[in-house]
């Protein structure tokens, strides 16, 4: 199995459960890997054999950056979904980590982060 990665993709979102988080808004760091059989694109350099991976960036940025979600949780569910639907045909798993940097949480901490897994990895 051969995979993209997409690495820590930055986007402007208003997700969370308290309201300063959806009025005020932060920044959410996305990191993709897609399994996909990359030898015919590289065998032909052709992009139509492989995933464009500015359009899955679009999609990462029209999710995180659109409609606000309560959990970071959904916003990665959602992005996997997407993913599987609209590149059915050439990617059969995908991994997407969601890393919210500066959640209102008193204390010390680096983020948090969900990692979620939906396909053939």
């Amino acid at each position: 199995m051969d995979y993209i990665h997409l690495n820590e993709l930055e986007f402007y979102g208003y997700h969370g459960v308290l309201p300063e988080e959806t009025k005020l808004g932060q920044i959410f760091r996305v990191t993709i890997t897609l399994a996909c059989d990359l030898k015919k694109a590289g065998e032909t350099d052709n992009l139509e054999e492989t995933v464009n991976y500015a359009e899955v960036f679009e999609l990462c940025k029209e999710i995180v950056e659109g409609k606000p979600y309560l959990l970071i949780e959904a916003v990665a569910e959602k992005i996997a979904s997407r993913i599987l639907e609209d590149y059915q045909a050439k990617v059969s798993g995908c991994r997407v980590q969601l890393v919210k940097p500066n959640p209102p949480i008193a204390g010390h901490y680096a983020s948090v982060s969900v990692d979620i897994t939906r396909g053939s990895l």
